[in-house]
């Protein structure tokens, strides 16, 4: 695989770290499930390589699936340390060495319930000292009030091509799963929307609201059945130095697809289907959003996949990843993605 690079030079200084430990786990804790490593089968629904025959007994660990092409699933080892509020990442070129951390990020520390990480702005030449420039690169990361749940993001901005990232959540202990009525979950969505043709790196906020009908469809022989329906709203776009950009999206998509946006970004739907839903707790399907032209047609904006896991007593909280991709955007006609995490629970919206 050959993945362009969008630039490297040398500078003269260093990034600073800063914030507070906003999490109290381990990511790589023994009890947690998961050893932040890498591999594993994918299983008959095509849920993300990681824990192998799951159970809803079980931790679950489930990672982007590795591209060659794309550069996608390449991060490993992916780890949180409390202790002085830093997180790790292995398997990617130019950002540090495997023993450098990301730190707290500077221009922006936090997306609401999440929190930020960027790797060094350099490493030296372990000969000479000298200041090699590294690529940008950063992290969100969000675990759930109990703990029970976790998400890690990782992309960059540094290729023409969306390059060398990936994805992991996990669910930390069991699920009871309900067997019967209907689950409103909701919550707040944090991620980074990266170009496929542009190098550039961009993060975003959202509301996540998940409906899951534990009564229907019907189990078919030897499987359980739920349905899923979901959407991602209240978008917003900010650049890596934390101003907003949202508006200046929507009218540049609007401009080239003759529409108003209204200065917003489209709601991710979920599409309803059968198999979304396995008695381990284990969610998966498509999404897809669209909006209206001036000439009163519909337009296709994006259109991706999500995945999460339940977990608790009564499947009261619920972990996940939703990967959207849009070909219309004039500044990236190869495509803009934009991967969001969330934890979202049974309860109702504020």
């Amino acid at each position: 695989m050959k993945i362009n690079i969008a630039g490297l030079m040398l500078c003269t200084f260093l990034v600073g770290c800063g914030g507070e430990a906003p999490f109290g786990q381990d990511a790589t804790d023994p009890d947690s499930g998961s050893d932040g490593g890498d591999g594993g089968i994918v299983s008959d629904r095509v849920v993300p390589p990681g824990t192998v025959s799951p159970k809803p007994n079980d931790s679950i660990f489930r990672k982007e699936p590795k591209d060659g092409d794309s550069g996608d699933g390449f991060a490993e080892g992916i780890r949180y340390i409390a202790e002085n509020d830093t997180f790790y990442v292995d398997n990617l070129p130019f950002d540090g060495s495997d023993d450098t951390p990301y730190v707290r990020g500077v221009a922006v520390g936090s997306l609401g319930d999440y929190a930020v990480y960027e790797a060094v702005d350099q490493y030296p030449d372990t000969q000479t000292a000298a200041p090699i420039n590294q690529f940008t690169h950063r992290a969100i990361y969000g675990v759930s009030r109990t703990g029970n749940t976790e998400f890690a993001i990782v992309r960059t901005g540094a290729y023409v091509q969306y390059g060398f990232g990936g994805f992991v959540y996990q669910r930390n202990g069991s699920v009871q799963m309900p067997t019967s009525g209907q689950g409103l979950y909701n919550g707040k969505g944090a991620g980074l929307r990266d170009y496929n043709s542009t190098g550039l790196l961009e993060y975003t906020t959202s509301s996540v609201q998940i409906v899951i009908d534990f009564d229907d469809f019907n189990a078919e022989t030897g499987r359980y059945e739920g349905a899923v329906d979901g959407f991602v709203f209240d978008r917003r776009v900010f650049d890596l130095s934390g101003n907003e950009i949202t508006g200046d999206i929507a009218e540049r998509i609007g401009e080239a697809n003759n529409a108003d946006l209204g200065g917003r970004l489209p709601t991710i739907r979920f599409f309803i289907t059968q198999d979304s839903l396995d008695a381990n707790g284990e969610l998966t399907g498509e999404v897809f959003s669209t909006f209206g032209s001036l000439a009163g047609q519909a337009v296709n904006y994006e259109e991706g996949k999500y995945y999460g896991v339940l977990a608790g007593d009564n499947g009261e909280e619920l972990v996940g990843v939703i990967v959207a991709e849009t070909g219309i955007d004039p500044a990236s006609p190869d495509g803009v993605r934009d991967t969001t995490g969330f934890t979202i629970y049974r309860e109702a919206r504020e």
